[in-house]
């Protein structure tokens, strides 16, 4: 049945080789009964390990039923050792969130037959454990644990059976009862294998090896022999034959349901995976649900702060093909403010000068543009001050010296230092300060804090000497009506200044579409923001995955030995671990959804904003739970997949 023929293997052990098998060669019959005795480091394990394809020599070959198996891909040693094998280990290897029964049914998945859940029953049945056979292994005693593990070596009805110390941890009675098992199954015409050490158990074989050193030192008969059986005589049963390639193979639910049991056997783990994913999908949740929201506001806000707005400038690009300055045409008066504010879609107007002026603060000076404006400048551009006040009408007809500052103003004059109160020279005349504008950044090229704001008429007649205005602010009522609002004011100056036709292009009329491009920007920026954290929060999640799934495939690589020994593949435990990883980003996802559309309905109540769940992010955050799932299991599912299954089973 099976034929060793100078079979070597050696293990690197740090800087050591440990040569376990030397120049090994044996023949094992069908339906034999054989011991491999040995001190503790002979190779007695190691051959049982090649001998049930758990293991593949450095050197030598492997022949079975006249086969050589030494060129089988992993996979096709999987299925052999699933169909053709029966592993029962000294330390038994049962899953301990599994059931007697459970344990018994393990190599049933990974030949496709879970159906056949009578077959386990049966196995269990046969080894005296059908009372115990809903009892968890820490539930049962050490012989009990090792019948549960005989019932799943037999549970697929293999040929062979391989014992590695199957009485090692046993006393004397459960050792009795084991070894009836033994002798049971070998009557029945299974080939068994005992690896043992204690030469009263070796005896109960029919054949004894003895190894030391990596060697065979002697092969021989024991008195358990049969009474008249034949040397030499190996007939060939066909064992092998369709067995060469995987008959069934787990199902899809198979694969979800242990990895369900995994989850639940590691409650607070998997919580942690799960709980990682889950803010990372509320997240996302909240903050489009926020975005939304917060959008809608800013917009609002900007459009009451100057969307609606109309700037009116004397003079044009170009007339007549000649490039003009400010002022050079149709310059601007009161009178024309005082016009267009009669105008039904007009809600506010600010005239305005400009200049560049330079301050002085006892031994500080600093150069900066001052801006006359009126007392509607403040709600029109957003210039409410964010320390003291605003200058009012009578001081705005009484033409006073007072004078609201940028924050870069304020720093440069007075640093630290509260400037409301202080008399600041501009241009030689003394300003009170009265203000301190909030800080509004850059714009473009522009510090828009550098800046001085005085009384339109102070600024026209006291400090820039000026007779005419440089611009109008013109607020509309509504956004809708500014493009006729335009055309109206086109024609109160025309009328006003009494314009011919060929010089009705000196002044000029502009939307400020800046703002609105600001708006764009604003809310392009704000959704980048929120996507940003989302992203954040998941890859977080992700990486939590990630590093309680290797930290699972440690804790559990005796587990994959384990499922390797039975008939696992490669491919099967890699898809068991990535469901697993699936399914804990899923459930987080899931959770995820139903928190962050709690939180959208919490920042309505509370914040006012209409934070809305759209069906877009919800179906964006599942699969983006699914893809950290897939992404970020991934490579843990095939670290777990490529363990060797001797090294993992000897893993402590």
């Amino acid at each position: 049945m099976i034929e060793v023929k100078n079979i070597s293997k050696t293990y690197q052990m740090g800087k050591v080789e440990v040569k376990a098998l030397q120049d090994v060669s044996l023949k094992v019959c069908a339906g034999e009964f054989l011991a491999i005795m040995g001190p503790s480091g002979s190779g007695k394990s190691t051959l049982m390990h090649v001998l049930g394809f758990l293991d593949r020599p450095d050197q030598g070959a492997y022949v079975f039923e006249g086969k050589d198996m030494t060129g089988l891909s992993d996979d096709e040693l999987a299925v052999i050792r699933n169909n053709l094998v029966g592993f029962i280990f000294q330390q038994f290897h049962l899953l301990p969130r599994m059931s007697a029964l459970e344990n018994a049914q393990l190599p049933l998945i990974y030949a496709g037959k879970r159906h056949l859940k009578e077959a386990a029953i049966e196995k269990v049945k046969l080894v005296g454990l059908f009372d115990r056979i809903t009892h968890k292994p820490n539930e049962l005693s050490g012989g009990q644990q090792q019948r549960v593990a005989i019932a799943r070596a037999l549970v697929n009805d293999p040929p062979i059976i391989l014992a590695d110390e199957p009485t090692g941890n046993l006393d004397s009675k459960s050792k009795e009862e084991i070894l009836a098992i033994l002798k049971e199954l070998n009557r029945q015409g299974k080939t068994v294998v005992v690896v043992t050490h204690e030469k009263e158990i070796a005896e109960q074989a029919k054949r004894i090896i003895t190894m030391r050193d990596g060697k065979i030192i002697s092969d021989q008969a024991s008195g358990a022999k049969a009474a008249g059986q034949k040397e030499n005589i190996c007939p060939v049963n066909g064992f092998l034959h369709g067995h060469t390639r995987r008959i069934g193979k787990a199902k899809f639910l198979d694969y979800v349901r242990e990895a369900g049991l995994a989850m639940l056997a590691h409650k607070m783990r998997s919580l942690l995976s799960i709980l990682g994913i889950l803010i990372g999908v509320a997240a996302v949740i909240a903050m489009l649900a926020l975005g939304s929201g917060a959008n809608a506001v800013i917009k609002e806000q900007l459009s009451a702060l100057g969307s609606n707005l109309l700037i009116v400038r004397p003079g044009s690009s170009r007339v007549h093909g000649v490039a003009l300055e400010t002022g050079s045409v149709t310059r601007l008066n009161f009178e024309d403010a005082k016009e267009i504010s009669k105008l039904p879609e007009v809600r506010e107007v600010s005239s305005s000068v400009r200049g560049r002026a330079q301050l002085v603060y006892l031994n500080k000076n600093w150069n900066s543009q001052v801006e006359g404006v009126d007392v509607a400048y403040a709600g029109m551009r957003n210039s409410i001050p964010a320390v003291g006040r605003f200058f009012s009408d009578s001081e705005l007809k009484m033409r006073d010296k007072v004078a609201v500052i940028g924050t870069t103003v304020a720093r440069e004059l007075f640093g630290d230092d509260n400037p409301v109160g202080e008399t600041i020279k501009i241009n030689q005349i003394n300003f009170k300060i009265i203000g301190v504008l909030r800080s509004k950044g850059s714009g473009g090229f522009q510090d828009q804090d550098d800046t001085v704001l005085v009384p339109v008429t102070t600024a026209m007649y006291r400090l820039l000497g000026k007779d005419y205005i440089d611009l109008l602010y013109v607020e509309g009522k509504d956004q809708k009506t500014l493009e006729p609002l335009m055309e109206e004011i086109k024609q109160v100056i025309i009328k006003e200044h009494r314009l011919r036709p060929e010089d009705e292009d000196s002044f000029a009329i502009h939307n400020m579409a800046d703002i609105r491009k600001a708006l764009e920007t604003t809310t392009k920026t704000m959704s980048l923001l929120l996507g940003a954290i989302a992203a954040i929060s998941l890859l977080v999640g992700g990486i939590g995955i990630m590093n309680i799934m290797l930290v699972s495939v440690t804790e559990r690589t005796r587990e994959i030995g384990l499922r390797k020994a039975i008939g696992a593949n490669n491919a099967d435990i890699m898809i068991q671990f990535l469901i697993e990883s699936v399914m804990m980003a899923s459930i987080g996802g899931m959770a995820g959804i139903a928190l962050g559309g709690g939180a959208a309905l919490l920042i309505t109540l509370v914040a006012g904003w209409a934070a809305k769940v759209s069906l877009a992010s919800i179906i964006l955050a599942t699969a983006f739970s699914v893809t950290v799932g897939v992404v970020f299991g991934l490579w843990p599912a095939k670290q777990a997949s490529r363990l060797d299954p001797i090294e993992a089973l000897r893993y402590e």
